[in-house]
């Protein structure tokens, strides 16, 4: 029967977006896109009448005048079109089979196969229902928290259709802007699932994700993400106009480059929830739960780090001297950042570890990601460094201090990575710092920088990412809980969840 009643509720909850579809709360704005394809009307032509006679009047007929030619539709740039294409695949890199493996070398063996089936399959059904109205809601208008739904099942969206950068006239094709986003979608609620690993069913996670994703990754990146493009902008009444039709975080000023807020705030405190929600893992804090295979964590995590150059880099829409800003401080900020709690770890355990090295790495590039764009290389520099001291602290004091069993740190390292770089995109984004500053599009330069305006921006963003996210999710899982069960039974937990929810086992020795 439960089995069932989980069939039906997840039914349910997809066939609320899929009827949603035809509802539209109102008059959308499109999402930074244009269509592309436009028809100019042909001039008359001037016709002369001829000569009749040497002596009589020439008589010739009226020729209208021609009409101003339209101007040719923008026309999207094939080497930013390339780059984005490039970036979209290192970003599914980073979800399957990166984050796969680094969350599955990261639990016991006999609950690896699960870890990675739940990987897999989020992040397969997020990207359908990121198509069938995910993209709609989070970068169509309808109001400062929430998109409409103009665009559910992709409609009026064709290979002619463009959606703008950052820069003015330029653009790229709107379905490589559609595909960039779907993966943000997919990893971002994988993410989550290092919280409760190992004692989550597998049909309860299903339910939840798509609950969270619906109600509370939607809300967050049309908040942050959305608004009418640069094109839009062309004096201080147009500006208005724009603030007006964007996302509430947006026209508050906030800076998120690539998903501090919208990404990991957001995953890491629903991870946070869950993990205190489920309760700990049986015999937390008494057996020993040691990662199975740290060779795979590795792995796992050199993928993250490759592919978040696409999705650090990939965020500036564009490939030119800001792509390869965000390319080159992903870099440094992982780098400084593995070093950082590596010395950290040795001063503290007297011995560094390929654990610590790994968790470090991550730690930067969450840190980093919201303000790759934003800053210059020594702040990236900076940020690293100061950001894995940071994570360390909550992963091995303030978890054990609070008693929650966050199974693979992911509000750690992913909530307190990002808040710490929310707030320090606001710091290092000032051109004194080294920072680009922030672009006025009034003007068409870069704006006087107001730290203590920045600073409040980035703090709405912050804490509207943890309200949000937690009390959604706390929500989500009371809802599962009472419709079909969030916890597997004690007996399964000890056996595995390999075999006792999939049938399955990762290994065979």
């Amino acid at each position: 029967m439960k089995k069932l009643l989980s069939t039906l509720a997840l039914a349910a909850t997809l066939g609320f977006g899929l009827l949603g579809a035809n509802i539209v709360f109102a008059e959308d704005v499109a999402p930074v896109a244009t269509e592309a394809a436009s028809k100019t009307e042909k001039a008359a032509d001037v016709v002369a009448a001829p000569v009749v006679d040497a002596a009589a009047a020439a008589i010739t007929a009226a020729a209208p005048a021609a009409a101003p030619a339209a101007a040719a539709p923008p026309v999207p740039n094939k080497g930013d079109t390339s780059w984005m294409l490039i970036a979209t695949a290192l970003v599914t890199l980073m979800t399957i089979p990166g984050l796969a493996l680094f969350y599955g070398g990261l639990v016991r063996q006999k609950n690896m196969l699960s870890v990675l089936m739940q990987t897999f399959v989020i992040f397969s059904l997020m990207g359908v229902l990121w198509a069938l109205y995910g993209y709609s809601v989070a970068f169509s208008g309808g109001n400062p928290f929430v998109g409409g739904l103009s665009k559910a099942f992709l409609a009026g969206i064709t290979p002619d259709s463009i959606a703008a950068t950052f820069s003015k006239g330029v653009y790229i094709p709107e379905l490589v802007f559609v595909a960039f986003q779907l993966t943000f979608a997919a990893i971002t609620p994988a993410l989550i699932i290092g919280a409760f690993a190992e004692r989550m069913k597998f049909s309860a996670v299903l339910m939840f994700m798509v609950l969270w994703f619906t109600f509370s990754y939607l809300p967050m990146a049309h908040m942050v993400w959305y608004w009418d493009g640069p094109d839009a902008i062309t004096d201080a009444a147009s500006l208005t106009t724009v603030l007006g039709n964007a996302g509430w975080l947006w026209a508050k000023g906030a800076l998120d480059f690539a998903g501090g807020t919208v990404v990991h705030i957001n995953a890491g405190v629903a991870g946070l929830v869950a993990a205190c929600v489920l309760g700990k893992r049986i015999g937390y804090g008494k057996e020993a739960m040691t990662p199975h295979s740290l060779t795979l964590t590795m792995v796992g995590a050199a993928l993250l780090w490759v592919g978040w150059f696409g999705f650090n880099a990939g965020s500036n829409l564009e490939a030119n001297g800001y792509a390869a800003l965000a390319f080159l401080n992903t870099m440094l900020a992982a780098g400084a950042a593995t070093i950082s709690w590596m010395a950290v770890e040795w001063f503290h355990k007297s011995k560094p570890s390929m654990l610590g090295a790994a968790s470090g790495a991550v730690a930067g590039l969450v840190a980093i990601t919201p303000a790759c764009g934003f800053v210059g290389p020594m702040g990236g520099i900076i940020i690293g460094l100061l950001v894995s001291p940071i994570c360390y602290f909550f992963v091995s004091k303030v978890k054990y201090m609070f008693g929650y069993d966050d199974a693979l740190d992911v509000f750690g390292v992913h909530a307190m990575g990002g808040v710490f770089g929310a707030l320090a995109t606001g710091v290092f984004v000032n051109p004194a710092l080294g920072g680009m500053g922030v672009y006025d599009y009034v003007a068409n330069k870069v704006g006087a920088y107001d730290f203590a305006a920045q600073m409040t921006a980035q703090l709405y963003a912050v804490v509207t990412a943890i309200v949000l996210s937690a009390v959604v999710s706390y929500i989500a899982l009371k809802i599962v809980d009472v419709l079909i069960g969030i916890r597997v039974s004690e007996e399964s937990e000890r056996e595995g969840l390999d075999t006792t929810e999939h049938g399955e086992r990762a290994y065979h020795s």
